[in-house]
Formats: structure tokens, C-alpha cells, sequence
């Protein structure tokens, strides 16, 4: 039995209980493990990097088993909960997770995370439309694909991604290694095919040897795409924001939260909002499917969502309950990126029962949808709460260079190139003053 007593009091940093990190001070007696408290994370230091040598560290809030895996540990899991999926107070469990992949296999996929060689022109990664600086979106209503033009829906986050129980706003995947073949294979996506992409990755020496040293036992000397999608799920399963201002408020030190804060998580955890009993605390989704009646932005055509999936009429325009996990990060929101910010998302909820539903367009609305009558004041403080739940603590880093010999990313996502504008105009406008 974990003596939780010994690891909080291992991980107080300033005053504050850090939530997420407890796996490194729970692992200090062996060297292999390391506690990092507000800087990154522990992967390999650049001088191996640029040998494509796979770090033998697992990455903070992990410890590493006898077995070599890395093990999710943090201070939710010495709270209970309703049935064991996160429901209650704010002192619960989090639901069932995946760990268990070894330090080199979450390397390994975050080289593949960031390599452009995954897509078919070699222009596109995984973080083209999932980018660390937009909370692991892309920051555009909707991401653009190989064919230039944009995709059907937005591209959600993938913080807390090992929590998951099914993945694209349909609800059509049921893990991590099957919603890779999405994106990689689609056209209008990456636009790559299984054949071009192992060619690719098996022509590649560095590679070769890279795949080596996260798959040791493998059978065969050849890449395999099953190698691939574990890679890829076990560096998103490594993804973990568990320390925001929120936790170290919900694990005791509460003057991590401002009263406008507090009072908007008052709201927010109301009977009379019902924000939680869907985006249910701490993970803050419930891993549902939920119809709302979410408006498409002018132009396009009804998204019917998870009907398609499941093939049930009364899942029409029903998608899934996002994480609310650095929420201020992934604007604009919804499925089709349709609300500009947070104020117009929270403000739909209390617009009225199916008031953006279309005419003629009948929808079995989830029934937590009703008419809260919310005053500008408590949209304003439920925003303020919000905002309380980023922690990028352990933001991913991009590699400095790739095993393609490509540019780390390729495409950079249009937010970030328009935030950047910004940012150098602000900087000029500074320096002229």
C-alpha cells in the first residue's frame, strides 16, 4: 500500500500540492525516475535527441515498474468515487486510464508525433492539427488537411487523452490505435496510405533502429503499422494535465482559486447549471455521447454526428462531452469550431431548451439541456472557473530535428502563425515606443 501521506508531502512545492507530479517523488529512491515541479518534462536532453537514442525515462507524473512500464500516479487515486468514473465531490477518483508503455515507446511516438513523413506529401504531422502552444488543437475552427481545404469538424485536444474511453467527436473509435488510421489515412487529412507508410518508415535506417529500441522483443525485423499506432497512443497516453489551480484547490490549498473563481465553480457544480453532471469533475467529461443542439455556422450543411456511428436516430447532432481540461487554450469550440470564446459557449446552455436547432429537424435532446435562465454575472463567473483548469505543466517538447531529416511539425496551424504575427507587432510597436 502507497503511503500517500509521505508522497504529498514529497511533492508541496511553495505551499501548493502538485497533483500531477507525484510519480517522480514517489520513484526517487531509484535513478531512473526524476521529480520535475514547473519545468517540462523528462525526456531525453537534446545531445541524445540528435543521436535518436529513445529516453529510458518515463515522462513526469509516471513511475517506472520493475518491468520497465510507466505506471500513471497521482493524488486522485487515493479518493473514491460513485461506481469508479470520477463522480462527486472534488476530492474523486478519476476514471480508468492506459499506462503501462515503456519509456522508449512514448519516445518513439513523439518523434512520429511531430515527424510530416506520417502524411502523404510530407508536409502534415500529428501536430499540424494537435500543436503544444493551442493546448494540443490547433486553434482554427476547423483544421485544414493535405488537400488544402478544411476538414469537417475541429480538431479537439489530446490532454488526458489515456482517459478516453472512445475518440473522434462521433464517438467512432474505441481507442487510441484505431483513431490513428483516421487522420493518417484520410484524404482530406493526412492523406497517406499503410502502403507508402511503411515503405517510408522501413527505408528509414534511423528509424529502423529507433522501432528497435522501443520493441526489442518484436518477432520480425520490419516495422509493422501495429508498432506504429502503439508508438503513436503511447506518447498520447502520456499527455497528462492534472495541476491546474483547480486540483491544488480540490486537493486542500485552497486559496489556489480567487472567490470570482470559487463562486463560478458554485455555479457551475449547481443544480441549477448542471455543468458538472456532464463535464463531471476531475476529468471534467463524462465520456458520453450528448445531443445538445449545437447550431452548424452558416453554410454547412446538419452534422449528424454519432447517429452515423451508432446508427440511432436519437443520436442526431449528439457528439461527445469534451474535457474541459485547458479549456481557454483550444478556442474557437463545438464541434464545427462555431462559438468564438468561452462567454458564447456557456452562454448557448442558457439560451433556452433547442433554441439553435433547425427547423424541421427533429432531436432528442440530452435532458441536462434546459432553461437555467443564467444572469450575465453567473456566464461571467463560470468563464473565471474555467479558466482555473489549464495546467501545461508537462507540455510536450518538440523535437529539435526528426528521423525524416523533414522540419519538426511541417505545416504550422494557421493560429499559430497569426498569433505569432501578433506577437511580433506587438513586440515593433513596443521597441518604436
Amino acid at each position: 500500500m502507497r503511503d500517500w501521506s509521505s508522497v504529498a508531502m514529497g511533492v508541496l512545492f511553495s505551499g501548493v500540492l502538485t497533483a500531477g507530479v507525484i510519480g517522480g517523488a514517489a520513484a526517487m529512491q531509484e535513478d531512473h525516475t526524476q521529480l520535475i515541479v514547473g519545468a517540462g518534462n523528462a525526456l531525453p536532453q537534446l545531445s541524445e535527441e540528435e543521436n535518436f537514442q529513445l529516453s529510458s525515462l518515463c515522462p513526469p507524473s509516471f513511475e517506472k515498474t520493475a518491468e520497465g512500464q510507466c505506471k500513471l500516479v497521482n493524488l486522485y487515486q487515493q479518493y473514491s468515487s460513485v461506481q469508479g468514473r470520477g463522480v462527486g465531490g472534488t476530492q474523486t477518483s478519476l476514471p480508468a486510464h492506459r499506462d503501462g508503455f515503456s519509456p522508449q515507446q512514448i519516445d518513439l511516438g513523439r518523434f512520429l508525433f511531430f515527424d510530416p513523413m506520417l502524411s502523404g506529401n510530407g508536409e502534415l504531422s500529428c501536430a499540424s492539427c494537435h500543436h503544444p502552444d493551442l493546448g494540443m488543437a490547433d486553434g482554427v475552427d476547423r483544421s485544414v488537411g493535405a488537400l488544402g481545404t478544411k476538414v469537417p469538424r475541429s480538431s479537439p485536444t489530446l490532454w488526458n487523452a489515456a482517459f478516453l474511453t472512445s475518440f473522434f467527436w462521433d464517438a467512432r473509435a474505441d481507442s487510441l490505435e484505431e483513431q490513428a488510421l483516421g487522420p493518417l489515412y484520410a484524404d482530406e487529412e493526412m492523406g497517406n496510405t499503410p502502403e507508402q507508410l511503411l515503405t517510408s518508415l522501413n527505408d528509414n535506417a534511423t528509424y529502423r533502429d529507433m522501432f528497435k529500441q522501443a520493441f526489442p522483443d518484436a518477432a520480425i525485423e520490419q516495422i509493422t503499422l501495429e508498432q506504429l499506432y502503439t508508438a503513436l497512443a503511447a506518447f498520447q497516453t502520456s499527455l497528462i494535465s492534472l495541476n491546474s489551480r483547480y486540483d491544488q484547490y480540490a486537493h486542500g490549498y485552497h486559496d489556489a482559486l480567487t472567490e470570482n473563481e470559487i463562486a463560478g465553480m458554485n455555479v457551475f457544480r449547481s443544480f441549477v447549471a448542471r455543468c458538472s453532471e456532464c463535464h463531471q469533475p476531475p476529468l471534467f467529461t463524462n465520456n458520453q455521447i450528448a445531443v445538445i443542439g449545437v447550431p452548424e455556422p452558416e453554410g454547412l450543411p446538419l452534422d449528424i454526428g454519432a447517429e452515423k456511428t451508432f446508427n440511432a436516430p436519437k443520436l442526431k447532432g449528439g457528439f461527445k462531452v469534451p474535457t474541459l481540461r485547458n479549456i481557454t487554450k483550444t478556442a474557437p469550440y463545438m464541434h464545427s469550431g462555431g462559438m468564438e470564446d468561452l462567454r458564447e459557449a456557456v452562454e448557448f446552455y442558457s439560451k433556452g431548451r433547442g433554441h439553435a436547432v433547425p427547423e424541421g429537424v427533429e432531436m432528442q435532446l440530452h435532458w441536462h439541456i434546459w432553461e437555467p435562465d443564467l444572469t450575465d454575472e453567473e456566464v461571467d463567473r463560470i468563464v473565471d472557473f474555467l479558466g482555473a483548469l489549464t495546467d501545461e505543466r508537462f507540455k510536450p517538447r518538440i523535437p529539435s530535428q526528426v528521423p525524416s531529416g523533414l522540419a519538426p511539425i511541417g505545416k504550422l496551424p494557421d493560429a499559430l502563425h497569426l498569433q505569432n504575427n501578433s506577437n511580433t507587432n506587438l513586440l515593433t510597436a513596443s521597441t518604436e515606443g
